[in-house]
């Protein structure tokens, strides 16, 4: 079982939005509930290999940052209450086409955070943007 699911992904066109969330699949991750942990969004463009940090949010939801290229139109976000995180995207371009994914992790938060030793992952949803 993927311990996270995302969903919300599609097809848009330049300059339009959209909204990702995430949810654990079961009702805690590792024992404990979503609310734990840092969220962190990356993406993967087709044909790459790597997976690009996008943005992430403390467990506590008061602290997020955000990769260069998505500052100002994204936007992540989390109800704990809900056990629930989310990635508003705004402002679409093309090569935002992407599978995002979205990530849990108890340790790892700060400007930029790399793919590796992530907690938790998600299956990934497909964002396609069209010129």
């Amino acid at each position: 079982q993927v311990p996270l699911v995302e969903s919300g992904g599609g097809f848009v066109q330049a300059g339009g939005s959209l909204r990702l969330s995430c949810a654990a699949s079961g009702r805690t991750l590792g024992g404990r509930p979503l609310s734990y942990y840092h969220i962190g969004w990356f993406r993967q463009a087709p044909g790459e290999e790597e997976r690009e940090f996008v943005g992430t949010i403390s467990w506590t939801g008061n602290t997020s940052h955000y990769a260069d290229s998505v500052q100002g139109r994204f936007k992540v976000s989390r109800d704990n209450t809900k056990n629930m995180a989310f990635l508003q995207m705004t402002n679409l371009k093309p090569e935002d086409t992407a599978v995002y994914y979205c990530t849990a992790d108890s340790h790892h938060f700060g400007p930029t955070i790399a793919p590796a030793g992530m907690d938790y992952w998600g299956r990934g949803t497909l964002v396609t943007v069209s010129s």
